[in-house]
């Protein structure tokens, strides 16, 4: 089981899904409305590591964050 979080502005809770890559969990997060947006600008995090590939492969216990832009001052 893979846990999912969305930091910032992402209003959306937790997932817990049983998945074994980034492109699966794009996939299903593209059917929801509101992520849509949000996928095309996030970075995403492994276990705390920033990734860039959709392949990269993903173990049960292991933490996805997608983390949006923002804007500070």
């Amino acid at each position: 089981m893979v846990r999912v979080e969305f930091l910032g502005p992402i209003q959306k809770e937790t997932l817990e899904l049983e998945i074994t890559n980034l492109n699966e969990l794009a996939k299903i997060l593209q059917d929801d409305k509101e992520m849509q947006k949000w996928l095309e600008n996030s970075a995403v995090a492994v276990n705390d590591t920033l990734v860039s590939s959709r392949e990269y492969g993903l173990k049960d216990g292991d933490k996805v964050s997608l983390l949006p832009p923002v804007c500070g001052g």
